[in-house]
């Protein structure tokens, strides 16, 4: 099966580990979902045949040419697959990475099972873990504004002994999800989250929270829930329905993520284990390779 019908088709863990077990294998993979017309520099986007070449080393070099070195004829820089994405600079092999990238599960998995089931230390891939939620928050991959109906919800996160940090999710019926971690719940955070993430032609769907009754006089309209008298869904006159059902179910999942596999989260790497289970329910709908080839495409690492 060539890599065309990799894309077009997805690929599951076993596939991946039985046809791309070493590094050139894996290396090609990564190039044809990242560079699907061709090599393209990272540091000044030049293309084609003529601009980009592929660095061989000469019959007489005792040295010889690392793969998949290629050279930029506009900037003369040299750079691989790798660069510009969260396994720049890893001395971790490829064939790692990708297994790592696809040890896929709705609500996450830990560090500690990732090393066993790729054959890394736990301190290997505790590294993968933090580079792929890196790879994953929202201001390093294009994002539009959440659209139609948008329900919104918030929980708090931490240990009963200690002050808890507050999660506010919003998400579209159908659709994406974005997550944002907030100092406390009020109505200037909250609005500032629906500012950020949600379109103003959107339908804001809560409950009877204070936090979100006063930032949402610039959207569309707001439907609200009263939990506490056991209102949980309502239809409306004009057929539509209210309810918060959709980001409960995502906070459902979340938690239990924070349970099973993370155990304890601390309040400073919490917005990129809330980003990452938001990228694992806006792509809940793909295969495991077509969520695989949305890291390398435009992940940046922070080194």
């Amino acid at each position: 099966m060539n890599a065309s019908q990799k894309k077009a088709d997805g690929v599951v863990l076993t596939e991946l580990a039985q046809a791309y077990g070493d590094e050139a294998k894996a290396r090609e993979l990564l190039e044809s979902w990242r560079w699907p017309d061709g090599p393209v520099c990272p540091p000044c986007h030049n293309a084609g045949e003529k601009s980009v070449s592929k660095l061989e080393a000469r019959s007489a070099s005792p040295r010889g040419v690392r793969p998949g070195v290629y050279c930029c004829g506009a900037c003369r820089r040299q750079f691989t697959v790798t660069v510009g994405t969260v396994l720049e600079r890893s001395p971790v092999p490829r064939s790692k990475w990708l297994l790592s990238l696809l040890c896929s599960s709705r609500k996450s998995l830990s560090a500690n099972q990732i090393h066993r089931l790729i054959g890394v230390t736990y301190k290997t891939a505790w590294f993968l873990c933090h580079r792929i939620r890196f790879g994953v928050t929202p201001q390093h991959w294009a994002e539009a504004k959440l659209k139609g109906t948008v329900e919104v919800d918030e929980t708090l996160v931490g240990p009963k002994a200690k002050p808890k940090s507050a999660v506010v999710v919003l998400v579209e019926r159908q659709g994406l999800a974005r997550v944002k971690v907030i100092a406390s719940v009020t109505q200037k955070n909250a609005g500032a989250a629906l500012s950020e993430c949600v379109s103003q032609e959107a339908v804001v769907n809560t409950d009877e929270h204070p936090s979100c009754k006063q930032p949402l006089k610039q959207w569309k309209a707001r439907q609200a829930v009263n939990h506490s008298r056991g209102e949980y869904q309502r239809q409306n006159q004009d057929g539509s329905r209210a309810s918060t059902h959709t980001a409960e179910a995502f906070f459902s999942l979340f938690k239990r993520a924070i349970i099973g596999a993370g155990h304890h989260i601390s309040r400073e790497q919490l917005p990129r284990h809330a980003n990452e289970l938001a990228f694992r329910w806006n792509t809940r709908h793909d295969a495991d390779g077509q969520r695989l080839e949305t890291l390398p495409a435009g992940s940046k690492a922070d080194d």
